[in-house]
């Protein structure tokens, strides 16, 4: 088994899991589910979810991370036994069906960037729909699929350090650059207030009761902070004593949201001035890959520069999310089977290219792999972390963080709502989004 590494620095690692946490399911997932749940009842919701549910979580999955210093597969047997390793699976599986299908979105995401820088936007709603309808099928899908992975397992072969943080080291700032550069430009058009009070200050009360606006804001929360599946369990375990798990969290949380508020910033303003408002409602995919490109046709040069800029920004941010998504197995199958690195990688890049392709084939596949992978099983598996840390292995929470000499009321705090808050809450949420996800399948 080769020698653990360890995180460079505290940045490093914060800029990677924040990489980890910023992705698509902002850049597009946030504009899609803000529009569906009624603007800023969705916000608020989501923005509760974060710091009352959420942060203990991600605080929680920290902790057993590194106090175990090991994989998320091994992480639940060395911290209570093999009783529980099927929570290591479900920080497996879930990874891995992700992963699956993201690397498709991915392929469509360098389509679009390729289409725009050379050889321009589509000149309607119609010219938009067959573009989309050449980058989802035949060859060209499997291919932008195959490319992404390659990408992301050249980054996760090559290491923590010398992979993972150095690509987040300059990836995360560059995207947080364009973010606001395209907001402040976004900030100028003709829409742009009634961009942010239709999607962003409207609050429409009876949202808050709605089962599909409470699942799409467990979905959005989980899903931007990487939570339940391993992810930060695995990053966690390659770090040292020294850090203060609460800071670390906190930041992490905080990037991400204001990823996807400076991501709806650009979007809605968007939406509104070319008038895209029912088709980013009726799908993610009408959202990113036909509605922006159409109204951005419109401006000429302008608009395929602004295109460029936000479809590379967009594959920065998927791209930073693969690689944690990859290093969940990559780290498994090195500590359970003593493997090397790139023996990890290759064998995990392959399976994932494999369970990918019906995702690749069939738009309704993906967007049920989405549902489930991306949705239910997040909220499973931070339902069951919070069990976990909260009322099986409580010491190991304690310990981990007085370790680190972090505040003892900030400690007493984050256990009471690990144990009293987050568990109910997220129980509620698993229940409301599994009974919407049925209905939403047999309509």
């Amino acid at each position: 088994m080769e020698t653990r590494e360890q995180w460079r620095s505290r940045l490093g690692f914060i800029l990677a899991a924040s990489g980890s946490a910023v992705g698509l399911g902002n850049l597009w997932g946030f504009a899609y589910r803000a529009s569906q749940g009624g603007g800023a009842a969705f916000l608020l919701l989501y923005i509760l979810i974060v710091l009352v549910v959420c942060l203990p979580v991600l605080v929680a999955e920290m902790v057993l991370g590194r106090s175990t210093g090991t994989s998320a597969l091994l992480a639940p047997i060395k911290a209570a036994g093999n009783k529980w390793a099927p929570l290591g699976w479900l920080f497996i599986i879930a990874p891995l069906g992700i992963g699956s299908y993201y690397a498709v979105l991915m392929g469509w995401t360098l389509d679009t960037f390729l289409h725009s820088l050379f050889l321009g936007l589509p000149a309607n709603m119609s010219e938009a729909e067959t573009f989309f309808g050449s980058i989802s099928s035949g060859s060209s899908v499997l291919l932008g699929q195959i490319v992404s992975l390659l990408l992301t397992a050249v980054v996760v072969s090559a290491g923590i350090r010398g992979g993972i943080e150095r690509l987040s080291r300059w990836g995360v700032p560059i995207l947080f650059a364009l973010l606001v550069i395209l907001a402040l430009w976004a900030a100028t058009l003709t829409g742009t207030w009634e961009g942010y009070r239709t999607f962003l200050l409207k609050i429409d009360t009876s949202q808050f009761f709605n089962p599909s606006t409470i699942r799409n804001a467990f979905t959005q929360a989980f899903f931007s902070l990487s939570l339940g599946i391993g992810i930060m369990v695995t990053y966690s375990s390659y770090l040292d004593r020294r850090k203060q798990l609460p800071k670390e969290a906190l930041s992490v949380a905080s990037l991400d949201t204001s990823v996807g508020l400076l991501a709806g910033m650009v979007t809605f303003p968007i939406v509104m001035s070319f008038g895209l408002k029912d088709v980013i409602s009726g799908s993610t995919v009408g959202t990113l890959f036909i509605s922006l490109p159409t109204g951005l046709g419109t401006l000429g040069a302008t608009g395929r520069v602004v295109a460029v800029l936000f479809f590379a920004l967009a594959y920065i941010a998927a791209i930073t999310s693969s690689i944690s998504l990859l290093e969940v197995p990559v780290s498994s199958l090195m500590d359970k089977l003593g493997w090397s690195r790139s023996k990890a990688v290759f064998a995990s890049t392959a399976f994932l290219f494999i369970i990918g392709i019906p995702s690749a084939m069939n738009l309704n596949i993906l967007g049920k792999m989405d549902s489930v992978f991306g949705g239910v099983l997040l909220i499973l598996g931070g339902f069951v972390l919070s069990i976990f840390l909260g009322w099986i292995v409580p010491r190991r929470f304690d310990d981990d963080l007085s370790g680190c000499e972090s505040d003892k009321r900030v400690r007493r705090y984050l256990k009471f709502m690990l144990r009293w808050v987050s568990p109910p809450a997220i129980a509620f949420g698993l229940i409301v989004s599994v009974i919407d996800l049925f209905k939403s399948w047999s309509a």
